[in-house]
């Protein structure tokens, strides 16, 4: 006769299941992520209106110059979050400049000596081009970028248009500082559209999900790179991984591959970098290239449009009035 089981055993039977089924949920989410924004590389994946991510993140091994409106000598605080809020809340939020667009905060104890928890508030001259005294494994001090409304605007220039992009440096400073690289160079030659997806069906005009429907393909975006022939690129880490909006510019794993998001993904669970938004007003350019012709691929099993003559990218100075 066989031995009945126990609570005792039934309990450890169900939590076995249980590992097991959200082992294989995880699992299969990946996977599926993965296939979405498969690199092109290999064989071929206002911000409308939202309010933005309060965030307050510095560049670890930076050191920032430029002119102080507050002397870190004078002004101790306790993170370097602090330090960035001290900046941010010097911005006015009328439109004028912001007094503080930098922050410099000395946060290692044992590193820093007598200089530790300074914070030192600066204003740039050149928000886009902030003047860097030191950077390195051995430099002691984190730093971080404030852009007020009219601040951090750049442009994505386009055979279709400019697409104004806000960048956020509070959320993504790692990300930010390289696209202020690629803007300082004299061209970016090999930056790139080269995939375009429309909405289809199955999300509406501004983004929303519709219900009972699948979420792609299309996936609703378009994907490129922004690596120019000629540099370096380096592995971005991890940042600022919000909910992907409509208008959403992140990276697809630590870059250089990119998209923008043409619809509202909250199916992808805070899983990427985001870095900037487009301007609603400019959104009507992506809807452009989106519908250019494509040609199809299939990355393990899934449908994807690869454009057919890819769109080059160059990217410019302006402003929210340009």
């Amino acid at each position: 006769m066989g031995r009945r089981h126990n609570d005792s055993d039934v309990g450890k039977c169900a939590l076995v299941v249980f590992f097991l089924i959200g082992t294989i949920s995880c699992s299969s989410v990946y996977l599926f992520l993965t296939v979405v924004f498969r690199p092109s590389v290999e064989p071929l994946p206002s911000v409308e209106g939202r309010k933005e991510e309060q965030c307050c993140r510095g560049f670890e091994h930076l050191e920032l110059w430029g002119d102080a409106v507050k002397w870190g000598s004078e002004f101790r605080l306790n993170s370097s979050e602090e330090c960035c809020m001290a900046c941010k809340r010097m911005c006015r939020g009328d439109g004028g400049p912001c007094l503080c667009n930098s922050w410099v905060y000395c946060g290692d104890r044992e590193a820093c000596g007598p200089r530790f928890r300074e914070c030192w508030l600066k204003r740039q001259k050149d928000a886009l081009n902030p003047d860097r005294r030191d950077s390195g494994d051995l430099v002691m001090w984190t730093s971080g970028f404030v852009f007020d409304k009219e601040e951090g605007i750049v442009g994505m220039e386009t055979d279709h248009g400019i697409l104004r992009i806000k960048l956020l440096p509070e959320c993504a400073p790692r990300s930010v500082s390289y696209i202020l690289e690629l803007l300082a160079l004299p061209h970016c030659v090999g930056c790139q559209i080269h995939r375009a997806e429309s909405r289809g069906s199955f999300w509406d005009s501004e983004g929303n999900h519709i219900k009972k429907t699948p979420y792609g393909p299309p996936f609703a975006l378009i994907q490129g790179t922004l690596e120019s022939y000629g540099t370096i690129f380096k592995d971005i880490p991890k940042e600022h991984c919000p909910t992907i909006n409509r208008g959403s510019v992140a990276w697809v794993g630590s870059g250089p591959e990119f998209f923008i998001s043409l619809a509202d993904h909250k199916e992808w669970r805070n899983a990427y970098t985001v870095f900037g938004s487009v301007l609603s007003e400019d959104m009507e350019i992506l809807e452009k290239i989106a519908q250019l012709p494509t040609k199809s691929e299939i990355w393990n099993n899934i449908k994807v449009s690869i454009l057919e003559n890819p769109v080059s990218l160059r990217f410019r100075r302006m402003n929210i009035k340009s």
